[in-house]
């Protein structure tokens, strides 16, 4: 029985994300089914790579992961079937797949996409179902599709490193406006050898220890701790940091801000001392 996970940018208010199972499960009535979210943001990569890297990485071996997210960036001549750390991973040729691995995957196959029928993300859908069902039945990676394609490759976001700091960029703010930046605790301690550190950002604002908890400071005060994913996270404890503090993540080039000569994301430094 396949293990699927679904990620979109679709919402839940669009009629797809329901028909998408629909489609998974005529093809295999006994597939297990679970979301991961919907509510990517439209081209918002930064965010889909870090949902997708901290949630796939808990899967059973074996899992399949739908990305369906900016599916048609360009007009798609072929979808991905990539196999990496016991994992299968299906989306769009469209540069998430190396920002969500970090690295190229250890095997990938070019699923093409026919050019007789209409390009619509249900076609997609029932491309990457067929390959499913292909796997499942122990027919060879190699004979699904075409092995090590050309593909697009995009660079995750990561942290400037100097001796004297390490600049962070924001790359997601969860369900209560905790701000994530792409600091790992490992990035942390490697770069702070033991020294005291002072993590800066929007309006100045200055945090100098790492707290364990949100409870550890009182209600309403600001905070810093690695998140269960191991990120740095700026937070208030029972407080909104984003909107208290004007911090957004990233923004397309294509958004107003870019016309407006504004980053396209927004920076978190930590000041070694």
């Amino acid at each position: 029985m396949a293990l699927i996970t679904l990620t979109s940018d679709f919402g839940t208010q669009d009629f797809l994300a329901g028909a998408i199972k629909g489609m998974l499960l005529q093809h295999d009535p006994q597939c297990q089914l679970i979301d991961i979210t919907h509510d990517i943001h439209p081209f918002n990569y930064p965010q889909a790579a870090y949902i997708c890297r901290n949630a796939f990485q808990h899967f059973p071996a074996g899992s399949y992961h739908l990305v369906l997210v900016n599916l048609f960036e360009k007009k798609p001549d072929q979808l991905l079937l990539a196999y990496h750390q016991q994992q299968y991973i299906l989306c769009a040729d469209n540069g998430l797949l190396t920002m969500i691995l970090e690295e190229k995957p250890e095997m990938l196959i070019g699923l093409p996409v026919s050019a007789a029928n209409a390009r619509t993300t249900l076609q997609c859908v029932g491309i990457f179902s067929k390959a499913i069902q292909d796997v499942e039945a122990g027919r060879p990676l190699a004979q699904i599709g075409r092995p090590d394609p050309d593909f697009i490759e995009k660079i995750p976001f990561r942290p400037l490193v100097k001796d004297e700091y390490i600049e962070g960029q924001i790359i997601y703010i969860d369900n209560f406006e905790n701000v994530v930046v792409n600091i790992s605790r490992d990035q942390f301690e490697q770069h702070r050898r033991g020294r005291a550190f002072s993590i800066v950002f929007k309006r100045n604002e200055v945090i100098d220890r790492i707290a364990e908890t949100y409870a550890d400071v009182p209600e309403g005060e600001k905070l810093a701790l690695f998140n269960s994913a191991g990120y740095l996270e700026i937070a208030i404890n029972k407080g909104n940091a984003a909107g208290l503090f004007g911090l957004q993540g990233y923004l397309e080039p294509s958004q107003s801000a870019y016309i407006q000569n504004r980053l396209f994301y927004q920076t978190v430094k930590i000041f070694f001392q």
